[in-house]
């Protein structure tokens, strides 16, 4: 193999357990009640009705020494009771997860309170060579106007710390929710070390959705570095709650390959920064990831069968 190539495959993979198991929310974690997210809403009107985007959707970042966060903003088209009654469930964030390129597996244990997760490269990767990351998982807040779901994880790999998601989401009317995504993680010194090298080399590139200038031929300037790495991650999971809720009105048959075929599409609405490979690509890798992470359900819960029947 191409020694180059096979450096940036390695950085690649190292990069995308910094990231991604990174699934986590922003450092405000959250707002915390009806109340506060209906205001966020109000706040927000004229941003979401117009924007880069071309959809209700509101995106911002940050960035400390030691850690970065994103947040995403949306009007989703699902009325709350539908959308409330499908995210609070640990299988099925595993089926939201699983649609990002860089989730290799999930499973949620029988008990309900905690995700196993594997966070590889953006190719098919054996489950040996990814990274395990265990999230803990809660329905922090859950109402008949008002949900909080948060997924934590104190480590994981190459000093990586604190990663969350927050997901809240409250009524937009009878048949919309205002939802908030917030994202963030912790690094020490191996992990600013590694992220710095990606962002020297197969990163280097890649941007994120904040305009913060123009460019010498009046084109927008968008940030990068870690900034830009948060705020693509923070997109990419957004994108895979959509997805997964605009799949609810199709038969379960089918939900899987539309919920992988609608993701890509949404990503490709943005390829300046989410294009990372072709369709056909992203599927097959998919599907045999899902078809992967069913059989290891079907032979773990085996094993449970046989060890309480003691056969």
């Amino acid at each position: 193999m191409d020694p180059t190539r096979s450096f940036r495959r390695r950085a690649a993979a190292c990069l995308a357990a910094i990231l991604l198991a990174a699934i986590g929310p922003a450092g405000g974690a959250g707002l915390n009640s009806a109340v506060g997210l209906q205001a966020k809403y109000s706040e927000l009107h004229d941003r979401l009705g117009n924007n880069q985007f071309r959809k209700p959707l509101y995106l911002e970042s940050g960035e400390t020494p030691d850690s970065v966060m994103g947040d995403v903003y949306a009007l989703i088209d699902q009325p709350f009771a539908t959308a409330a009654a499908a995210l609070n469930s640990p299988a099925d964030w595993c089926e939201i997860l699983i649609l990002h390129i860089n989730t290799k597996y999930c499973r949620a244990a029988s008990d309900g309170g905690s995700l196993d997760v594997s966070i590889g490269a953006k190719y098919d990767q054996p489950l040996a060579r990814a990274h395990q990351v265990k999230f803990v998982y809660q329905v922090a807040s859950r109402s008949t106007d008002y949900l909080q779901v948060r997924l934590a994880a104190a480590e994981g790999p190459l000093s990586t710390r604190d990663y969350r998601i927050v997901l809240e989401a409250v009524s937009a009317g009878e048949s919309r929710t205002f939802m908030h995504l917030s994202y963030s993680y912790g690094f020490g010194l191996v992990g600013r070390v590694a992220m710095q090298a990606y962002l020297g080399t197969t990163g280097r590139n890649k941007v994120g959705f904040t305009v913060v200038g123009k460019q010498s031929d009046g084109q927008p300037l968008y940030i990068g570095g870690m900034r830009g790495v948060a705020e693509r991650n923070t997109m990419r999971y957004f994108l895979a709650i959509e997805a997964f809720l605009g799949a609810l009105s199709s038969p379960p048959q089918v939900r899987p390959e539309k919920r992988l075929r609608d993701w890509f599409a949404a990503s490709e609405r943005y390829p300046r920064q989410l294009h990372e490979m072709e369709q056909a690509e992203y599927l097959e890798m998919k599907r045999k990831e899902i078809l992967r992470q069913q059989a290891r359900f079907l032979q773990e819960s085996a094993h449970v069968q046989v060890a309480a029947t003691g056969r």
